[in-house]
């Protein structure tokens, strides 16, 4: 999703982690977490297109794999070593379950590596008022919650009150595509509580902010969407006047191959 559809996500990935003292690496051979496949019950073809992820990931050697994407994390965390099971590849399984450990979703890293000190603070958008969709993959399997809004708070960003936040917004990957009508109908309900005085809709999942900026245009609503890394590159080079990230010689002695960004070197 990043690779095809936003690539500029990736490229925000990138700039904050390496202000956040990381220095990264992108593996080449990775391909797709295999979810579509899974979700639809083709537990072998999955983990055939799955597999080429893991042999990137797992050869790469760094300390953490981030990615950008709760529900590609979630497929990394949590499925995978059932999927490989379920495949009838068991040495994969083993591999997956010790490479699931050292995965991140992106703004449960970066949130840790702010508390912990290794990241300054972020540039002031006070007047950036922000909606925050919580996305399914995060919320009920990784239970991330927190880490996301405490971002934005730390970017100084107006979190406005959204009822509607924790509700799906109806694209589910092929479910999107098997119900459109439905899938559709989810979506605009969802937006329909959004205040018109927001100005940005953010999330941690490209597949979820295609699908609702999908519908906005659709609906001819003056409402922009942004990943969440998005924002916080942005936020850093408010803070810098520059590019985020750039001049910065912080290292921790910390890897982080992002999972979801572009293959290609987005170096600032």
């Amino acid at each position: 999703m990043v690779d095809m559809f936003q690539p500029q996500t990736g490229v925000a990935a990138v700039k904050v982690l390496r202000a956040a003292g990381c220095e990264v690496s992108c593996p080449m051979g990775q391909t797709c977490c295999g979810q579509p496949a899974w979700n639809s019950g083709f537990a072998a073809e999955a983990a055939k297109v799955a597999k080429n992820t893991l042999e990137a990931l797992d050869a790469d050697g760094a300390d953490a794999v981030v990615v950008p994407a709760g529900s590609c994390a979630t497929m990394i965390k949590v499925f995978w070593p059932e999927m490989f099971e379920l495949a009838g590849d068991h040495a994969s399984a083993e591999r997956a379950r010790v490479l699931g450990k050292r995965t991140f979703e992106f703004s449960s890293f970066i949130d840790e590596r702010r508390r912990s000190g290794h990241l300054a603070g972020f540039g002031a958008l006070e007047d950036t008022t922000v909606a925050y969709h919580h996305s399914c993959h995060m919320l009920r399997e990784l239970h991330i919650e927190d880490q996301p809004t405490a971002l934005l708070e730390a970017t100084g960003c107006r979190i406005a009150v959204w009822p509607d936040d924790r509700r799906c917004c109806g694209f589910g990957g092929l479910f999107s595509v098997k119900l459109p009508e439905t899938s559709v109908a989810m979506a605009d309900e969802k937006l329909r509580s959004i205040a018109h005085d927001v100005d940005l809709l953010v999330g941690s999942d490209g597949s979820c902010l295609m699908h609702l900026r999908g519908r906005i245009e659709h609906e001819g609503r003056n409402l922009r969407t942004r990943h969440l890394a998005e924002l916080l590159a942005e936020s850093l080079a408010a803070r810098s006047g520059s590019s985020a990230g750039s001049g910065s010689s912080a290292r921790s002695g910390s890897s982080a191959a992002s999972s979801g960004a572009s293959p290609v070197d987005p170096a600032p």
